[in-house]
């Protein structure tokens, strides 16, 4: 561009001092040639204007007062608020609904009470009842469910997986676990057998006596007295049946049930679904065979009855509903059957039906004890008395170690 004449800014000068003097009272100022042109440069100069688009895209973005709001992350933080308050509701639900089944077993153990005073036969031998609100409050309650004939069954329990003495009554205190042989009368009372029974329940103090004539065809009965009679005398969170011919480890056992412990009507075992056997003569015969369809037909899936535990609420559904509650010739199919219909959480856990050596002892070396062991080929441990010392030699969890387990 070609540049301007020299003279043009000293007549643009005194053309603009001229308009602004035609409009003030102002006298012009006298200024020499350079007064002017000095006065000329200090007017300033517009800076010029960027034409850098990205430029001035960053100086909007800079000048604005709102910053940019990322949708994506919004979003996300938006459904990570959403998941939480969901779970929050859950928890709360979960909560509510076993505050809810509390409230319902506390009254049904009332009304089990009131009606078991009320019928004047009492459901244990020993002189009294306590009330309801004076049950001891317990982690759990094992029932090992044993006979007149089984002593030396009871002593080999004793001298291995079973705390004695002074032991039993601190495992009660100090874990909250209670731990009885569940036996009857016989149907001579007051005769031999049950002062045999007597006598040792003396020495060891160690029994449960259920009102109920012992016999074998009668184990369905048995079980729903000991429920009934357990939910009576403690407030468990779980009440357990084993047998006699069963090897326990306690603090695996504790372990197993405190994962459970938060949850309504619980019935853990291992479960199983045997053939229904029509044949008469065979061990396990089933009377009532035609109730479960053709032959051939397999039962509904319940736990084996070497050892099994349920929740309180369900063991007070038993007492209260025990006079209507059918009593199959298997009392392991008895106890399932009684939950048909509920809403009630079968939980399978195998550790609780491991074999004898050699399965029980890998699981042990591995760290992992068994909470039971049993042969399946006898329904429990064959040859219990000369057998159980060793099975708890090898697959014990340690005498130990129920005192160093936290529930």
């Amino acid at each position: 561009m070609a540049s301007l004449p020299d003279g043009f800014f000293y007549f643009a000068l005194l053309a603009s001092s001229s308009v602004f003097l035609l409009f003030t009272d102002l006298k012009p100022l006298k200024l020499d040639p350079e007064e002017r042109t000095a006065m000329f440069w200090a007017v300033p100069v517009p800076d010029p204007v960027e034409t850098n688009e990205e430029a001035s895209l960053e100086k909007v973005q800079s000048k604005t007062s709102q910053p940019i709001v990322n949708c994506e992350k919004k979003e996300a933080s938006l459904q990570d608020d959403i998941l939480s308050r969901v779970s929050e509701t859950h928890d709360v639900i979960m909560t509510l609904d076993k505050t809810i089944s509390s409230l319902e077993v506390q009254l049904a153990a009332a009304r089990a009470s009131r009606a078991n005073n009320d019928e004047g036969s009492p459901m244990v031998t020993e002189p009294g009842i306590k009330n309801l609100k004076e049950r001891p409050k317990v982690f759990f309650v094992m029932g090992i469910i044993t006979a007149f004939s089984s002593r030396k069954r009871r002593d080999s329990i004793r001298e291995t997986w079973m705390p004695q003495g002074e032991n039993l009554r601190k495992l009660e205190v100090e874990k909250g676990i209670i731990m009885r042989f569940v036996i009857g009368h016989s149907a001579t009372p007051g005769g031999v057998l049950d002062r045999a029974v007597d006598a040792e329940d003396a020495q060891h103090k160690d029994f449960l006596r259920l009102n109920h004539i012992e016999g074998y065809h009668e184990l369905s009965s048995k079980t729903q007295i000991y429920f009934s009679t357990a939910v009576a005398k403690w407030d468990a969170d779980f009440f357990i049946k084993v047998d006699d011919d069963v090897h326990i480890n306690l603090g695996m056992v504790g372990s197993t049930l405190a994962r459970h412990r938060s949850k309504p009507r619980v019935y853990l075992g291992c479960m199983k679904s045997g053939p229904v056997l029509a044949q008469k003569g065979v061990k396990y015969h089933e009377p009532e065979y035609w109730k479960f369809g053709e032959e051939g037909n397999k039962y509904f899936r319940h736990a084996t009855g070497q050892i099994y535990a349920i929740s309180k609420d369900l063991a007070t559904y038993i007492s209260v509903n025990k006079p209507i509650l059918h009593r199959y010739a298997n009392e392991d199919v008895s106890l399932g059957s009684w939950f048909i219909g509920l809403d009630v959480e079968h939980i399978d856990d195998r550790n609780l039906c491991c074999g004898t050596p050699l399965d029980c002892e890998w699981k042990a070396q591995a760290g992992n004890p068994c909470a039971a062991s049993f042969d399946w080929s006898c329904s429990g441990i064959c040859k219990s008395v000369e057998r159980m010392e060793e099975v708890h030699q090898r697959c014990g969890e340690g005498d130990e170690a129920i005192w160093h387990t936290s529930f």
